[in-house]
């Protein structure tokens, strides 16, 4: 007999096992099984024992020997998920949520699993269109699928799913109209049972459809904003009295709003800003539950103030900018008992302010900045904004309602405190909770899309949900205590909290207890205080589980031939053990051999030059950085670009790294290989990223970098990483990046020109500090007596000294050049060619030194703010195009720069030797998508010089 006989006849009876002892059923084990073939990281427990029902697989739950839910959020699985899905045919609950390495469509299969109440896959990567038969899951009653990267139309289908209570298809690549019935076909209107249509973040257009809305419909959450829908509001809407929150903002919604619309008594958030309305404004009289009012950016037609001004009690909020309005305001508006914010800027309003006698103690802001206001009474303390009102041309006036102008929200800090004790030192990634314990929280961000509160410095508000968050979790034994911190608001009003949960009674959580806290969240079982609603949660991965040993439940019979098959096979795992150990201890002789000398297999003939001259760096091999990126999973996938893919890692030591890898055999990449190991290896300075080391190792070429949190200053300019920039952040950022410039080209020796600055290459860590990056492109002035060097044209349209570009003469005065133009876009938040149009050229075109900030209001980045708080500016502006000057010889040096730069922050009230505050106490942040790749190009031979001047 075969030696490999033992061992195939174990894993051939095995599920024939299983049935004979009336356990799982084999149509379940084969499709778990098949699913564990299609994922990695899947728990431990899978396949690891025979049974998933007997011997409790994590993630499975089973009724009479059937899986009835699948729960794996938060596991880093990566993969796809294929039609086998369907062989597990009594699944009534599927949640993959918040696993970003699942991607591919969604099978068609999905409609075969008829039993499925709840399919929950928020927060993955899953792409495609949503198939139709979707609509075959007449037991559905949550349907998630938000934040994914689903493309197409919504399937009409959904319209035949009766029971659906939650319908969520937000943040996705969405298109085409809002399907309705009609002509045989079903459609969303069918949905009278369902209470929440969560469809904004796409990119659906045509008219929003009259049929949608019926008298018959339970709706509470109708959430439509950032879309293409155009076309009327349909006047059916006014008929859905259920409604409490209405969002159809940032649309481009033309014509007149329905003047039905006040019937909706129980709404408590409107938001309709941002479209192409028209006609009157809206008539909101009786809507006496209304918070939170935006109807900014509109045109409708110049009126009065509406008189349901003064007449709304619970509102918190009121926000009419550019809309026609007129008149005086009348003083009973600012005696609203819970109002908080009144923006009215850009209107007609005129007269006398009168904010009235009673108590605006409450009142955080009012904005009424660019109207035609002549007089105020003077009784307000709180922020009052009256830039560009007539009060403020008068001579003498100098009152600082007439000095500031309103910038974005000030997001105030906040964390949670420690519940009356000491917090405890703790030891590797431990966090010590609010009752000062060590522990590894579950992390996520709560996202608040339509609060119903604008004053977010009001800390009793965080403290009750806190409290809510604790007080729910306890009740479950999940969690010991929470912690909230990260306070930010973005441009949709979506307010967002980080959210820590710390593990009850133990250091860690169990895959478990980290499945029940991201459903309860997810599904919605947790309810926050109401003005919070409606929110979503995005949970983070856990990579700290506590383990449950396995318990074996099988019956005797199964562990005798299990053990025989076992013991027969113990003859062949001794060989096997000795022929292994021989080729362990040979491959190590040799990879020990390798490791001395890693360039061993360097090929000078490959055209990349001599084998590289290194210092101080560290040599990984491909089997240490392929276990500190957890298999270079897609979960870890950080960035990709022309040279390859960047993962981020953890050494043992607990530093986040982040690992670029390049595509194999790829010339251009081996000499940004080569160039980058040498440059960094000799230069060190805390305005550059750091090499932590590389990797040459069975045909791979890895830079392992220091891992800079919070990605690209375009990223941050963008809007895409969370982070607000003001005034002062942008001149420290500017400073960091000149400082570290300045450093290579005059404390190097050699000297070192970048080559490729531009606001990619400019990273952020988590103080904010300005970090330059990619030094696949730069050159070593290592010629003594030169002062420049010849060689082709590489780096970044937009970025391209005009001189470099047309001589091929590189100077140091190239990198100030594109230094200028990041200036430029620490200014405008601008790409240095937008829409044809050259930064540069846009700039100097507009500027004019005899008016204030040089003229330049409309290309300057609004997030700046425009008042006192931006002393510096124009010596800013002045500086960046000197930088940006045609003559080499009338740009200043980067220690020229670094000089300007700090006198500019004195003047600014900053100390420029002082570091920026931790970010993360005020902001959220988001990793970056490609902060490590460089997409930067050789233009040698490409494009005619006079291309530059076009711009």
């Amino acid at each position: 007999m075969d030696q490999r006989t033992p061992v195939f006849l174990l894993l051939t009876f095995v599920p024939f096992l299983v049935l004979a002892n009336n356990q799982t059923s084999v149509e379940d084990v084969t499709g778990l099984r098949s699913l564990k073939d299609q994922w990695t990281n899947t728990p431990p427990s899978w396949g690891s024992t025979p049974d998933p029902c007997e011997d409790g697989w994590d993630g499975i739950g089973c009724t009479n020997a059937r899986v009835i839910t699948l729960t794996l959020p938060s596991m880093n699985l990566t993969g796809t998920l294929s039609g086998d899905i369907q062989q597990l045919s009594e699944l009534q609950k599927l949640d993959l949520s918040y696993n970003k390495g699942l991607t591919g469509p969604l099978p068609q299969e999905i409609g075969s699993l008829k039993n499925l109440s709840q399919l929950i896959l928020m927060g993955c990567k899953f792409s495609g269109p949503i198939p139709p038969t979707i609509g075959s899951l007449q037991e559905l009653v949550v349907l998630s699928l938000n934040s994914n990267r689903f493309s197409g139309t919504i399937p009409s289908s959904i319209g035949k799913i009766s029971k659906l209570y939650l319908l969520d298809l937000a943040e996705n690549k969405l298109e085409g109209p809002i399907p309705v019935s009609g002509g045989g076909e079903p459609g969303l209107d069918m949905l009278s049972q369902c209470k929440h249509f969560h469809l904004g973040m796409n990119k659906l257009s045509g008219p929003i459809p009259s049929k949608l809305f019926s008298s018959n419909m339970s709706l509470i959450h109708v959430v439509f904003e950032s879309n293409n829908l155009n076309g009327s509001i349909p006047s059916s809407l006014g008929v859905v009295q259920s409604l409490e929150v209405v969002r159809f903002d940032n649309n481009m919604l033309s014509g007149h709003v329905p003047v039905n619309l006040n019937n909706l008594t129980s709404v408590s958030q409107l938001f309709l800003s941002n479209n192409k309305l028209s006609g009157p404004a809206p008539n909101l009289t009786g809507m006496n539950f209304l918070h939170y009012v935006d109807l900014s950016n509109n045109s409708f037609d110049v009126s009065d103030v509406p008189p349901w001004f003064s007449t709304l009690e619970s509102l918190t909020t009121l926000m009419m900018e550019n809309t026609q309005l007129r008149g005086e305001i009348p003083s009973a508006l600012f005696s609203l008992p819970n109002l908080q914010t009144v923006v009215l800027r850009n209107n007609k309003l005129n007269g006398t302010l009168d904010i009235g006698t009673g108590d605006t103690s409450q009142l955080d802001l009012i904005d009424l900045e660019q109207n035609l206001i002549s007089a105020y009474d003077g009784r307000y303390n709180g922020t009052l904004l009256l830039m560009k009102n007539p009060i403020c041309n008068k001579s003498g006036a100098s009152r600082i309602y007439c000095k500031i102008s309103k910038s974005s929200d000030v997001i105030p800090s906040y964390n949670t405190t420690s519940n009356n004790c000491v917090p405890s030192p703790c030891t590797s990634n431990q966090v010590s909770s609010p009752n000062c314990k060590c522990a590894y929280p579950y992390e996520g961000t709560l996202i608040f899309t339509a609060p119903s509160f604008s004053d977010l410095k009001n800390s009793t508000r965080y403290k009750e949900l806190e409290k809510n968050l604790t007080d729910f979790f306890l009740s479950k034994q999940l969690a010991d205590s929470v912690s909230l911190s990260n306070l930010t608001k973005d441009s949709l009003s979506y307010l967002r909290l980080s959210l820590e949960i710390f593990p009850h009674g133990q250091d860690r959580f169990t895959r478990k207890e980290v499945s029940s806290i991201a459903s309860q969240l997810g599904t919605h079982i947790y309810q926050p205080p109401e003005y919070f609603e409606p929110f979503y949660f995005m949970g983070g991965y856990y990579q700290h589980f506590a383990d449950v040993p396995l318990e074996s439940k099988k019956s005797s019979n199964v562990g005798i031939i299990v053990g025989a098959a076992a013991g027969g096979s113990v003859l062949v795992l001794i060989f096997l053990l000795i022929k292994v150990y021989a080729i362990r201890q040979k491959r190590r002789a040799k990879g020990a051999a390798d490791q001395n000398n890693p360039f061993v297999k360097w090929d000078v003939d490959k055209g990349s030059g001599s084998i590289p001259q290194l210092k101080g760096v560290i040599s990984f091999s491909f089997k240490e950085l392929l276990k500190y990126s957890n298999n270079f999973s897609e979960g870890n996938d950080v960035g990709s670009g022309g040279y390859g893919k960047v993962y981020r890692g953890t050494l043992p030591t607990g530093q986040l790294v982040a690992i670029k890898r390049a595509h194999k055999e790829s010339i251009q990449g081996r000499h940004q290989f080569k160039t980058e190991i040498e440059l960094l290896s000799r230069v060190h300075h805390k305005n550059l990223v750091s090499l932590v080391g590389f990797c040459f190792d069975r045909g791979e070429e890895m830079l392992v970098y220091e891992y800079v949190a919070n990605g690209t200053l375009k990223d941050s300019l963008s809007g895409q990483s969370g982070i607000r920039l003001d005034w002062k952040r942008r001149l420290k950022i500017a400073l960091g990046a000149a400082r570290g410039l300045a450093y290579l080209h005059e404390l190097c020796d050699p000297p070192i020109i970048h080559r490729d600055i531009k606001s990619t290459n400019i990273l952020l860590d988590n103080r904010l500090t300005a970090k330059v990056s990619d030094f696949g492109l730069s050159k070593s002035m290592d010629d003594n007596g030169r002062d420049h060097l010849s060689t082709q044209v590489k780096g970044t349209m937009g970025y391209l000294d005009p001189e470099y570009y047309m001589t091929q003469r590189l100077t140091e005065k190239s990198d100030v050049y594109a230094f200028g133009v990041v200036m430029l876009e620490l200014l405008t938040a601008r790409r240095p060619i937008e829409q044809g149009k050259y930064i540069v050229r846009g700039v100097r075109m507009a500027m004019d030194k005899t008016k204030d900030l040089y003229n330049l209001q409309q290309l300057l980045d609004p997030a700046i703010g425009l008042g006192m708080a931006v002393r510096g500016l124009e010596r800013f502006v002045d500086l960046a195009m000197m930088c940006v000057e045609e003559e080499v010889a009338n740009r200043p040096t980067m220690s020229e720069m670094v000089k300007e730069i700090e006198t500019i922050m004195h003047l600014a009230g900053l100390n420029p030797n002082v570091e920026s505050a931790s970010s993360s106490a005020s902001y959220e942040m988001s990793s970056s998508k490609d902060p490590y790749t460089n997409d930067a190009f050789d233009y040698s031979g490409v494009f005619p010089a006079s291309k530059i001047d076009s711009q």
